[in-house]
């Protein structure tokens, strides 16, 4: 009873995922489901054209850039949170996950009121600080319960040695709480890549990203390529989530969840 309860809940969440899937293949101009014929010249569409190509190099980078600075921001935190002994350390945990949170549109606002006179619309820095903000939560979770897991004698044992600090935490450390890293910065990858409310609002004519985009035609050239480039995110989605999953049973962290 549990399994099949779990498989109905599963199939709510996957539903709208296996609609657009089919709409990306019909031969019709207009989305429609379900579609008349089948044909890829809807991916061929999305992967030839310079508009889409730029808008999906452009997410590309920020993600690529928001992946290493949330990373490395976010295990850092996680770190100081967990192991050190800081004053209001649970306000400021409250505080480092406050963008879970905090409305997006709430984030978004502020983003452009204080990137406008800056001059950051539209630009790639501005994207990289905006998304490694969303980002940083979710590399913090990750680490922090993967720094509870490990054991803290190994560390001892390090420094009792003769190493310091630094290299107990590169050499012990660190390998030992990798799959929660790797599993941050996949969450960080994505958190950027398919961001839609704040890039919405701090993209600019020629910075615009792949959701941006999206957006964009679905209000002024809704075709099926916008069900092939979702279908395209939704795969690219499902690869890294599957990929990270077997890193972690490999290294026998356990599952997901």
């Amino acid at each position: 009873m549990a399994r099949v309860a779990i498989g109905l809940i599963l199939l709510f969440l996957l539903l709208p995922t296996l609609i657009v899937i089919p709409m990306s293949v019909g031969t019709s101009t207009y989305i429609e489901f379900p579609p008349h014929g089948l044909t890829l010249r809807w991916y061929e569409a999305y992967f030839t054209d310079p508009d889409w190509m730029a808008a999906t190099w452009f997410s590309l980078r920020i993600a690529v850039a928001t992946t290493f600075s949330a990373t490395i921001i976010g295990t850092l935190a996680a770190v100081a949170l967990v192991r050190s002994r800081l004053p209001g350390r649970e306000f400021l945990q409250a505080l480092t996950l406050a963008p879970l949170v905090v409305p997006h549109i709430v984030i978004a606002v502020a983003l452009y009121l204080v990137f406008a006179p800056l001059g950051l619309t539209g630009n790639f820095y501005g994207f990289v600080i905006a998304h490694s903000m969303l980002a940083v939560p979710y590399v913090v979770i990750t680490v922090s319960a993967a720094l509870q897991r490990f054991d803290p004698n190994l560390e001892l044992a390090a420094l009792n040695c003769g190493a310091t600090r630094l290299q107990a935490f590169f050499h012990v450390v660190l390998p030992n709480i990798r799959p929660g890293v790797a599993a941050g910065a996949v969450f960080a990858f994505l958190a950027s890549f398919d961001e839609a409310t704040v890039a919405f609002f701090i993209s600019g004519v020629e910075g615009k990203t792949i959701t941006r985009k999206m957006f964009e035609d679905i209000d002024f050239n809704l075709t099926p390529v916008i069900a092939a480039v979702s279908t395209v995110l939704t795969l690219v989605s499902l690869a890294l989530m599957s990929t990270i999953e077997i890193a972690r049973q490999r290294s026998g962290q356990g599952r997901l969840g």
